[in-house]
């Protein structure tokens, strides 16, 4: 097996990784914790950034991997896939500005986009686990 094979799956557990950051990072600032909420979050971009740098060489030397379900399961598919990508896209700019605010103790600032980030980053981590199971493991 070579790289390429296994990026798929890496980039899974990257975002499962992301996630599950993410979700530590929230509870630990609603706990008043700002070291562990500001390692958490530093840490889960670490690993978007290690997905990002995967998925990028995954899609630039992998062939397209067809999606293999059939029926009603297929819209599902393609709606949850358009709607990861689109937020995909527009979650960069608010994490590494909402991470810039946070970073710089900018504290009204930061929470005010990061109520907006937190959720589309948080979908956009989770919903890359679903299109990469549904992708790699539908057998219909």
């Amino acid at each position: 097996m070579n790289i390429t094979t296994q990026l798929p799956h890496i980039n899974a557990s990257l975002n499962a990784t992301s996630a599950v950051l993410l979700l530590i990072g929230r509870v630990q600032i609603a706990r008043g914790r700002i070291g562990a909420h500001r390692a958490a979050m530093l840490a889960a971009l670490g690993v978007s950034m290690l997905f990002l740098a995967g998925y990028i060489s995954y899609h630039v030397s992998a062939p397209i991997f067809v999606f293999r379900g059939h029926g009603p399961i297929r819209p599902v598919y393609y709606a949850l896939l358009i709607s990861h990508v689109l937020l995909a896209a527009l979650v960069v700019p608010l994490v590494m500005l909402t991470a810039w605010r946070g970073l710089h103790r900018q504290d009204a600032r930061h929470r005010r986009v990061a109520r907006w980030t937190w959720p589309l980053w948080m979908y956009v981590s989770v919903s890359g686990v679903i299109v990469y199971l549904m992708l790699y493991h539908i057998r219909s």
